[in-house]
């Protein structure tokens, strides 16, 4: 697949390539797996001579015989005795810095934690010592974002403070979604973009995934989910229980619960009768994972707030494939694509709402965005984009199906919301699954 977007990103790293011929820097680069951060890094020095260093799981002294010999090959320099400690390389690689200018990408950085912590003060040690008469341009990448957060985070850590620039990847953007979509498929109907909004999330490797395998409508990425050994399949546990650790369980159970539709604390601890506040915290402000939302105009402290997953494909993989784990054990396909199809419509709700906020968002015509509901979750309305400057307001309904929609309902359910806005030009209107193409 070809390389899509990442403009901003890539100038960030551009802007960064270009201070470090003065001065060494640092950057840091995090984001979930799949997203693409190894192909942004790359991308961004394709043009240049760079060394990639991967941080796997094996024995400091075999790694760094990998590292020597490629040090050899790219920069064509000799080596003389075995370098068997990291510290040592990197040290190397500064003083080699001193001369001309070297870009360094370190891919899962964190898993150095696992080989010897004390790599990180080794570091930290030779980077302030070395970083202003060397020119390396460090880029330091990793999946784990809470280790990745607490190594350049923690007070406590030798790392912190020490990055020039911080870069989380996101997933790619609805429009950008739909660009790569129709390169690949010219006619998709907007069921299809609707699906590939969802099962995607944007992530490139699972894009990759369908295009490859020519799986472009509904139907086909359903297909290709749904079968024996799809990489879809595990594809919740591989990517958060790292995370999560020994307690990945309780923090599955929560996420299950809101995919399904849960979406208050009370309502999860009715379910699994446990103080689960900790727990949302942490998925939120460490894991990053699911965020909370309050009614347009409360205030920030206001309890009648809701979590959402913020990550479209995780909400279908514990919505339908955590969920029915017992059927996909027994690979039971068929029973669960009928479960799928009969529920899809209503789930696929809340991400055609996700889909409208996003555009309205790109457009740059609003100063906030957001959703509304009364105590007690009475009067819910979708969407309230405000633009302050022009005092202008617009309030929308999402709807699957537009015959659903009814502008009298919305005009009668906003009332309230239309007194806080007295002084703006106010909007009403619906949004069909039809218009995301």
């Amino acid at each position: 697949m070809k390389f899509y977007n990442r403009k901003s990103e890539l100038a960030l790293l551009e802007k960064m390539r270009l201070q470090s011929q003065k001065a060494s820097k640092m950057t840091v680069v995090t984001g979930r797996r799949r997203i693409g951060k190894t192909r942004l890094l790359l991308h961004s020095l394709k043009d240049e001579k760079y060394l990639y260093f991967f941080v796997a799981r094996k024995d400091e002294k075999l790694l760094c015989a990998e590292y020597t010999e490629q040090i050899k090959e790219v920069l064509a320099v000799p080596i003389f005795g075995e370098m068997t400690r990291f510290k040592d390389i990197f040290g190397f690689l500064l003083n080699y810095a001193k001369t001309q200018p070297l870009n360094l990408v370190i891919d899962e950085f964190q898993e150095f934690q696992r080989i010897d912590p004390a790599i990180y003060s080794d570091l930290q040690n030779l980077w302030d010592r070395n970083k202003e008469e060397s020119k390396m341009n460090l880029l330091l990448s990793g999946s784990v974002y809470s280790l990745m957060s607490k190594i350049f985070e923690n007070s406590k850590e030798p790392l912190f403070g020490r990055a020039n620039a911080r870069l989380f990847v996101q997933p790619f953007s609805a429009a950008t979604q739909l660009e790569i979509l129709t390169d690949h498929n010219t006619a998709p109907t907007a069921d299809d973009v609707l699906a590939f909004y969802i099962l995607t999330g944007g992530i490139p490797k699972y894009i990759e995934q369908f295009t490859d395998s020519d799986s472009l409508t509904r139907d086909k990425m359903l297909h290709e989910i749904l079968q024996k050994n799809s990489v879809f399949l595990q594809e919740g546990k591989y990517v958060l229980i790292e995370e999560f650790g020994k307690e990945y369980t309780v923090y599955f159970s929560v996420l299950s619960l809101i995919a399904a539709g849960n979406t208050s604390r009370s309502a999860i601890e009715s379910v699994l009768q446990k103080d689960i506040g900790g727990y949302l915290s942490r998925l939120e402000n460490d894991y990053r994972i699911i965020k909370k939302h309050l009614p347009i105009f409360a205030k920030p402290g206001a309890r009648n707030s809701r979590y959402f997953i913020k990550d479209n494909f995780l909400n279908f993989w514990f919505r339908f494939i955590y969920k029915y784990s017992g059927t996909v054990e027994t690979a039971n396909f068929a029973y669960l694509r009928g479960i799928i199809d009969r529920d899809f419509s209503t789930f696929s709700g809340l991400f055609l709402e996700r889909y409208f906020k996003e555009r309205l968002a790109a457009s740059g015509n609003y100063s906030r965005i957001g959703s509304y509901w009364e105590k007690g979750n009475q009067n819910e309305i979708d969407i309230v984009a405000v633009n302050d400057r022009d005092k202008t307001a617009l309030i929308a309904e999402v709807k699957i199906n537009m015959r659903n929609y009814s502008e009298k309902k919305l005009t009668a359910k906003s009332e309230r919301l239309r007194k806080q806005l007295k002084g703006y030009a106010v909007e009403l209107r619906g949004f069909g699954s039809g218009e995301v193409l």
